[in-house]
């Protein structure tokens, strides 16, 4: 189960980033480290990088 946590992390991480890299540092007033995982996919999808499996 810890493993799977890591690879949550670690895929939330690769998101973020992608998301910075585009000019996306916060979503609706927060930075994007204090949202849950499914704001952060909303966010991902809607710039059409589909890249990284979850």
């Amino acid at each position: 189960m810890e493993t799977n946590k890591k690879v949550s992390e670690s895929k939330r991480d690769k998101m973020i980033e992608e998301l910075v890299s585009n000019g996306v540092f916060k979503i609706d007033g927060k930075q994007l480290y204090e949202l849950p995982l499914q704001s952060l996919m909303q966010e991902y999808e809607a710039f059409g990088q589909t890249d990284i499996q979850m």
